[in-house]
């Protein structure tokens, strides 16, 4: 364990690490960029986005955040207002929403277990990446807590809108990991999952190995949460771990890998933040953070201490 000091950088950097890697991702979402490629946070894409402005992946994030000042958000009043802040954001018509998103948020439900079950009502496929991209910030709610309570908290969250269980999974994967990032500056909490996951270890076990031991054309869907984690875990292994430089080296490698690159670089940064801590990210890009609902990256620090205290 190291130092509060440390421990506090590391659980901004969770906040820091997903819009960061959200902001510089946008510019490239659905391209496939030639090796080489100089990745920066240029903005611009199919949504237009202004240099360092985030996406829905940290404005759904942030929902959950703010929600979480007040109550545990994975629960009775807190996964109350988690659900009233999705619909709020929704409610201002972002120029990004996920379509599986947004067919459950159009119903505008009143309550988290409304929004739950017209969820679990949609057909189709339903496993999409954007409960996943959301979740970081479940791990600073329940950096305290018990593994349960936590795990129970990620799954609640993601099924608002994602009733597939492998999101739910997911999502259980990456905010232990994060927490467990938080906690002790390290990653081992992503094969530490396993442990605590009774039989999805047995799915999610093997799809670790191939995303550390392939490249993107092996999971190369990753609107879809499976492939969406293995990008992130791919990025998070293969780039140099040479020291806080490591998180901008994985965050390029998602932009890099291409697809869905504002959210797999959402993801993974969630994850790089906890480990490397908000002083990692360049003050650069950090100075240019900012979006809904009108935050920047200051606030985002802000937010982490008021989520855990300060630890």
């Amino acid at each position: 364990m190291t130092s509060n000091t440390g421990r506090s950088d590391r659980a901004a950097g969770v906040l820091l690490g997903t819009a960061t890697g959200d902001a510089l991702g946008a510019g490239y979402e659905f391209t496939h960029p030639a090796p080489g490629t100089v990745v920066d946070m240029i903005g611009g894409g199919p949504f237009d986005w202004a240099p360092g402005e985030w996406t829905d992946d940290t404005s759904m994030a942030v929902a959950v955040a703010l929600a979480a000042r007040d109550a545990k958000p994975g629960e009775g009043a807190g996964l109350d207002a988690v659900a009233a802040n999705f619909v709020a954001w929704y409610d201002t018509d972002p120029a990004d929403i996920g379509h599986q998103t947004r067919s459950v948020l159009g119903y505008r439900s009143e309550s988290a277990a409304d929004m739950t079950r017209r969820a679990g009502a949609l057909t189709g496929r339903t496993g999409g990446n954007g409960s996943l991209m959301r979740t970081a910030p479940v791990a600073l709610a329940y950096l305290n807590d018990t593994t349960d309570d936590l795990m129970n908290a990620a799954r609640s969250i993601s099924e608002l809108t994602h009733s597939d269980p492998r999101a739910g999974e997911a999502c259980q994967l990456w905010t232990f990991a994060i927490a467990h990032a938080v906690r002790h500056g390290n990653f081992d909490g992503v094969r530490g999952w396993l442990d605590v996951a009774g039989r999805a270890a047995d799915f999610w076990a093997p799809l670790l190995d191939e995303a550390e031991n392939g490249s993107p054309t092996d999971f190369p869907n990753n609107g879809w949460v499976v492939h969406a984690l293995q990008t992130a875990w791919w990025a998070v292994t293969k780039a140099e771990q040479v020291g806080p430089k490591h998180l901008v080296r994985t965050l390029e490698l998602c932009v890099l890998a291409g697809g869905d690159t504002d959210t797999t670089a959402a993801i993974a940064g969630g994850l790089v933040g906890a480990r490397w801590g908000a002083s990692a990210v360049p003050e650069k890009w950090q100075m240019m953070l900012h979006g809904y609902p009108n935050l920047t990256g200051g606030d985002l620090h802000t937010l982490a201490a008021e989520l855990t205290g300060g630890v």
